[in-house]
Formats: C-alpha cells, sequence, structure tokens
C-alpha cells in the first residue's frame, strides 16, 4: 500500500517554499532562543509568516516540542466532516515529509465518536499547514495527528477535549496539543485589541465555556475558537494550571494599516 502523501497548499504563499528560505526565516522567528517549556498545549496563529511567523516563533521559541503533536485547526474551507482526522500517511513540507502519528491517531478516532476519517478537510486547508515547519524545526523527529473542526457546538468541541486527555493520558511520553488560530478578523486597531484581550483572558483563566461565550457574545471574529476550547478542555483535564500570554500583535503592527487588521495571540498552557 502507497502512503498518503498530502501536499503543500500555501507553500510559496503563506511562507517561503524552499528549504533555505524557510530556514532561514524559521531561524529569524525563533531567535532567541528561550528556556523551553514542557506545556500541554498552545494557541499559535496561522496567517501568512510576513504578519504572524513573528508570534508563532515566539510560541515554539519556548516550547519544548516533544516526538508526537496533535494539532486542531478551524475548517476555512467547509470541505469535509465537522471534525476531519487523517490517520495515515505524511504531510509533504519544505523541510521534508512529516509523518502522521498512526497509532495516536487511531486511539482518538476509538475515543470520539464523531471524529471522522476524512482527507478532503485538509487538502486545501492552510492552519495546520503552516504551523508544521516550526515544529518540525523545534523537533526534526516530530510525527502529528491533524484535526480540522468544522463545527461551533460547544458540546462537540468539549467532547473532543475530553477525548483528547483520556487519550493523552494513556500514553508513556508527553504529548503536545497545538490549537492553530488567528484573534478577531477585519475590524480597526483599537476594536480588535479590546476584544481580542477579551477572549485571551478567557484563555488565561483556563475557562473554555468562557471563552466560547465571550466569542459568541462579543461578536470575536477567532476563527480557531474551537480547537482552543478543546485544547484547554483536554490540557485541564491533564492537570493544566496556568497559561501565559508569550506575544500579541495586529497585523498593522506589520502593514501600518489600522483601519482593518487581524490579531495574532499566541499562549502556551502548562
Amino acid at each position: 500500500m502507497i502512503a498518503t502523501v498530502r501536499h503543500p497548499a500555501v507553500a510559496g504563499r503563506f511562507y517561503p517554499g524552499d528549504r533555505d528560505s524557510l530556514l532561514a526565516d524559521l531561524n529569524s522567528y525563533l531567535s532567541p532562543p528561550e528556556a523551553p517549556v514542557a506545556a500541554l498545549g498552545c494557541v499559535a496563529p496561522h496567517a501568512g509568516y510576513i504578519y504572524s511567523g513573528h508570534v508563532a516563533g515566539a510560541v515554539f521559541a519556548r516550547l519544548e516540542v516533544p516526538s508526537q503533536c496533535i494539532v486542531l485547526c478551524p475548517n476555512h474551507t467547509g470541505h469535509g466532516q465537522p471534525l476531519s482526522i487523517m490517520t495515515q500517511g505524511q504531510w509533504e513540507t519544505p523541510l521534508g515529509n512529516i509523518a502522521i502519528a498512526e497509532q495516536l491517531a487511531a486511539s482518538l478516532v476509538n475515543a470520539c465518536p464523531e471524529l471522522q476519517e476524512d482527507s478532503a478537510a485538509h487538502r486545501s486547508e492552510h492552519a495546520i499547514e503552516v504551523q508544521l515547519p516550526f515544529l518540525k524545526a523545534r523537533q526534526p523527529r516530530v510525527s502529528f495527528v491533524p484535526i480540522a473542526l468544522g463545527t461551533s457546538r460547544f458540546e462537540s468541541l468539549a467532547a473532543m477535549g475530553d477525548a483528547i486527555a483520556n487519550v493523552i493520558a494513556r500514553q508513556s511520553e508527553r504529548i503536545l496539543i497545538v490549537a492553530s488560530s488567528d484573534m478577531n478578523h477585519y475590524e480597526s486597531d483599537p476594536i480588535t485589541r479590546v476584544k481580542d484581550q477579551k477572549a485571551i483572558d478567557r484563555i488565561l483563566a483556563l475557562d473554555p465555556r468562557g471563552l466560547y461565550d465571550t466569542v459568541i457574545h462579543e461578536h470575536i471574529s477567532m476563527c480557531g475558537f474551537g480547537p482552543t476550547i478543546a485544547m484547554l478542555t483536554a490540557s485541564k483535564k491533564l492537570g493544566a494550571t496556568r497559561a501565559e500570554l508569550v506575544k500579541y500583535a495586529t497585523s498593522g503592527d506589520i502593514s501600518g494599516d489600522r483601519d482593518m487588521v487581524v490579531g495574532y495571540a499566541g499562549l502556551i498552557v502548562s
């Protein structure tokens, strides 16, 4: 049987498509190196590296990346099942292919009945792809499980988090949960910063239900609130006691356009 290879969808657009240029960019975002934290989870942005790479790099520079990760993202394309996983194969990157952690993926499918094998949700989705070069730069032996969440039902997101925690608790080695998310979209810089702080405060409080209610009631267009809720739910069940805001910025910090920005937050949960 030939292993499935998922080819890059946004290489050369969201980040450099050649190895040397990509490594140069990653090295600039990941330096200076920080004392690594053996975290349970994190939130990292997924825009083009020119805009959010410095925030993502600040997060991954702080992390002790283990050999297996679960990477959760929103489903921007609308393709595929509400909770979509790939359980076999590899993802191609300019730094080399990264294998799916097949046993871990199979355990997650068994633990969460809503989770469906579905490559269609991942084929054109950028929000996991842009995280992989950072993970591989920090841990060359990394393998991962890709999960795209296309539902906004709190019960489904919490169930996903519970299933992740139950599976991780049975593992002999630490597993990092990465929630791929940008923050508020396409409002002014001042409004975006106020809205984003409300969401960030709920993450810092390790409050997944509070994050859900805040995003909905305050009309915060945080695309990856679902992955973040699942990550927080799992991390709390695994014993998380604190969250830290590593870096925050908006696209206006790079473009100079303060009228219509996207927010980027990098957080670590341990």
